[in-house]
């Protein structure tokens, strides 16, 4: 089933110490082209993610947000319990030096450089939860894509039954054209028969016969029709193959408008190309 290079996706995770909230976007583009914006307290996962993409993604524009938020309430002080002993013995030497010393309160201690330390986060936690969440995102923007891709498919579907219809319209009425243009023809060179030998009758003929030939072109409509089916159901990246597979179709039918002699062959060229612009126009946007 081909994939979307169209999609969206928003992943949030919530932890004891916070929130982290990722959004992948990406649409249609030649190659892989990640853009991502990252605050720097995880700039260093960068590389990783982008080794991350490459594994799971191979064609369209990708743009990555990231966004997090740190709980502060339960930020838990601890008292420094080592260095309020040595203050403690610190501040008895002095007043037992001194004859007259300033109180010395509790909030005196506490304001004392390194007395406190807030219980932070490892950021070790936070690196790892980022990258678990990206690649929780990255899966859901997938599961997108391919959702939009089973459409897309659908859509290329209905117009290869159109072009199947079209040859088999052609197919089926082209002994009759052949036949009243090669009527026709005789009619004509009957007037001047006499100036024209068998042999140039029959050159005429055979002129006539390849000149209107279209079975080839609509053999190779067919083929290219079950060649884009069953590329349809492969796996991985298909979009350029596909792609490839419009130009071949394209060319069949040019071939055979230009070999038209009647207004009905030309009406099904034009409905031909009609289907396949609109099965390209489709594809630009498949993986």
């Amino acid at each position: 089933m081909p994939l979307s290079m169209t999609g969206f996706a928003r992943h949030e995770s919530q932890h004891e110490w916070g929130n982290l909230v990722w959004e992948v976007r990406s649409v249609n583009h030649r190659y892989l082209e990640p853009h991502f914006r990252l605050p720097e307290l995880v700039r260093e996962l960068e590389p990783q993610l982008r080794d991350a993409m490459r594994k799971k993604l191979s064609r369209g524009k990708v743009e990555v947000s990231f966004t997090y938020q740190l709980k502060q309430g339960d930020v838990q002080l601890e008292v420094n319990g080592e260095l309020l002993q040595q203050l403690q013995s610190a501040i008895g030497e002095v007043e037992s030096a001194l004859t007259k010393t300033t109180p010395v309160t509790a909030l005196d201690l506490l304001r004392y450089p390194g007395m406190l330390a807030s219980a932070e986060v490892d950021r070790k936690l936070i690196l790892a939860g980022s990258l678990d969440g990206f690649n929780a995102a990255l899966d859901d923007l997938i599961e997108h894509r391919g959702r939009e891709g089973a459409e897309l498919q659908q859509l290329i579907e209905q117009r290869l039954d159109g072009i199947v219809e079209q040859v088999t319209l052609v197919r089926a009425i082209l002994p009759s054209i052949l036949k009243a243009q090669r009527t026709r023809l005789l009619e004509k060179l009957e007037a001047v028969k006499s100036d024209l030998d068998n042999d140039r009758l029959e050159q005429e003929m055979v002129f006539l016969a390849q000149k209107t030939d279209v079975d080839e072109e609509l053999d190779r409509l067919e083929t290219h029709v079950i060649e884009v089916r069953r590329t349809l159901k492969q796996k991985g990246s298909v979009g350029r193959r596909l792609d490839f597979l419009m130009q071949e179709l394209n060319r069949e039918a040019n071939t055979l408008s230009s070999k038209s002699i009647v207004t009905d062959t030309t009406q099904a060229a034009v409905e031909l190309k009609v289907l396949i612009e609109q099965m390209r126009e489709q594809i630009q946007n498949i993986e």
